[in-house]
């Protein structure tokens, strides 16, 4: 017990360094945020960092169990705050990624996206094993156009075969049309919230600030380290198994 309470000081010491406790100003607040602030200093509501370090640990909870089962898990985070950590920490994970644009019907419109990313393999295996000495100049420049607008979208989903099992959004204002597809295919979300969200859209919110790269960078190193447990759980089992 007193590991586990270390581990939560310690974390919580974290948070504060990153600033996940700074909410919106007060004034821009949703009611509904009400259970997961403390208080309020300069006009600003402030996390409970407490409650926020309890809804990671369920968040983590999850991802782990999911990867532990060979499940497919999806970041998503396209604000400038979030993109580079996003990237980051999903290939650290060995996981999906969105974190440029997302399209709307990126997941509710699956086929036609498939198809879009069939493009982008066929482009990459275009330039592999094409002489680029045997195409003309227009013709180069207007398929590496296509090739570079193809991977800023879909790089980091090319090699998803299936829906998600669920999705890790970093904020939930921004990414509100992606969670709004989740809800509708019945796919599980953990998400970030602010003090001017809607806790009640996520099954699995973390409350905090959505807008420090120090904070979502904080976030995503966590969920991440977590579903490389699970996944080093899974890879356990099938060794015993074999």
């Amino acid at each position: 017990m007193k590991t586990q309470e270390t581990n939560k000081n310690l974390i919580i010491e974290q948070f504060l360094k990153a600033g996940i406790q700074y909410g919106h100003k007060s004034k821009e607040w949703n009611p509904k945020m009400a259970p997961y602030i403390s208080g309020e200093k300069n006009g600003i509501h402030i996390f409970n960092l407490v409650k926020t370090f309890k809804f990671l640990r369920i968040a983590g909870n999850i991802l782990e169990k999911k990867a532990s089962k060979g499940k497919q898990i999806l970041f998503v985070g396209t604000s400038k705050a979030a993109s580079e950590s996003v990237a980051k920490y999903a290939k650290e994970a060995k996981i999906f990624y969105i974190n440029f644009r997302w399209l709307g019907g990126m997941l509710t419109n699956w086929s036609t996206l498939q198809k879009r990313i069939s493009k982008l393999k066929e482009l990459e295996n275009y330039y592999l094993n094409t002489d680029p000495q045997i195409l003309s100049k227009k013709e180069r420049n207007k398929n590496y156009k296509q090739l570079q607008k193809l991977k800023y979208l879909f790089e980091g989903i090319k090699t998803m075969q299936t829906l998600p099992d669920i999705v890790v959004f970093t904020s939930q204002i921004k990414e509100n049309i992606a969670i709004s597809e989740c809800q509708a295919l019945g796919i599980p979300t953990v998400c970030v919230v602010d003090s001017n969200c809607s806790p009640d859209l996520i099954p699995y919110p973390i409350p905090g600030n959505d807008d420090a790269p120090a904070a979502i960078d904080l976030i995503l190193s966590y969920l991440s380290k977590r579903i490389l447990a699970g996944k080093q759980k899974l890879k356990n089992n099938l060794a015993k198994q074999a």
